[in-house]
């Protein structure tokens, strides 16, 4: 879960996110919406795939990013019973 906090906290990680929340997308894709060079949007990628909030899958010759929603599922569970004990 530190791993998902810590891609979380970047603001290029957050809008990479925001555009697969859209529709899965292939790296070219998502490097239209930044003005960066491939190895760092490559780097923020992986990032996002080591902290499990992003999947990839080869279709021909392009690699397909989408959002893991299972994990973002269990960091909201886990927020909700933080807030939960606190207020016991």
């Amino acid at each position: 879960m530190n791993k998902a906090f810590k891609a979380l906290s970047d603001p290029t990680r957050r809008k990479i996110l925001d555009l697969l929340k859209e529709k899965d997308l292939t790296a070219g894709e998502i490097a239209q919406h930044f003005d960066m060079t491939k190895p760092s949007l490559s780097h923020h990628l992986q990032i996002l795939k080591e902290a499990g909030l992003v999947q990839d899958e080869r279709k021909g010759q392009f690699i397909h990013y989408s959002l893991n929603t299972t994990v973002f599922h269990d960091v909201l569970k886990w927020l909700a019973d933080l807030t939960k004990e606190n207020k016991e």
